[in-house]
């Protein structure tokens, strides 16, 4: 047996194993359930975190995320792959909680959306990395640069889920590399 067919085995086996755990999931399974949330709790907070630009959103909605999967799971046709539909699901849930929590303490401290609240002081350390300075940006031009640089979005789509128009996605786009060419120091 070669490596190539013990690693497409292994795939394949893997590949099953999920199938099995999200049709017990969608049984009712709460242990199968308990292992679909640590298999993906990581990736799921990954993206939390770059859209949200803040651990504490990007915890509560990843939590909002795994709500969801186990109310949604059932809408889960197997189509394609089990981590396409989370994370398709992941972005839109986490959208949606953003904006939620957003004007909840907009109205609760009586907040204006301006630029400058969402401008960041400088970071103290000479050693910044790419994630830093992504997490500076703007909430809307961090979304797009998130979605389109990241994870390869298309801006028709971006502009459906952030409920923009697509020349205002590619505009926040444009500005987010700016901002991140200026921070950088490639100007």
């Amino acid at each position: 047996m070669t490596q190539g067919t013990v690693v497409a085995a292994a795939d394949t086996f893997a590949e099953k194993s999920e199938r099995d755990l999200i049709a017990a999931v969608q049984q009712g399974d709460k242990n199968a359930y308990h292992k679909l949330y640590h298999a993906y709790i990581g990736q799921v907070y990954g993206l939390c975190y770059r859209l949200a630009g803040d651990r504490g959103l990007a915890e509560d909605a990843a939590q909002e995320v795994f709500i969801q999967l186990w109310r949604k799971i059932g809408n889960f046709k197997g189509d394609s792959k089990f981590s396409t539909w989370l994370h398709s699901v992941t972005s839109n849930v986490c959208i949606s909680y953003i904006r939620k929590q957003k004007g909840w303490f907009q109205r609760m401290f009586n907040i204006e959306d301006t630029d400058a609240a969402n401008e960041v002081a400088e970071p103290s350390s000479a050693e910044v990395c790419l994630d830093d300075y992504i997490q500076r940006l703007p909430e809307r031009a961090r979304m797009v640069f998130v979605l389109h640089a990241i994870e390869g979005y298309r801006h028709e789509e971006i502009a459906t889920m952030l409920g923009m128009a697509v020349g205002s996605s590619k505009a926040q786009f444009h500005r987010a590399k700016q901002l991140l060419k200026e921070w950088m120091g490639y100007d």
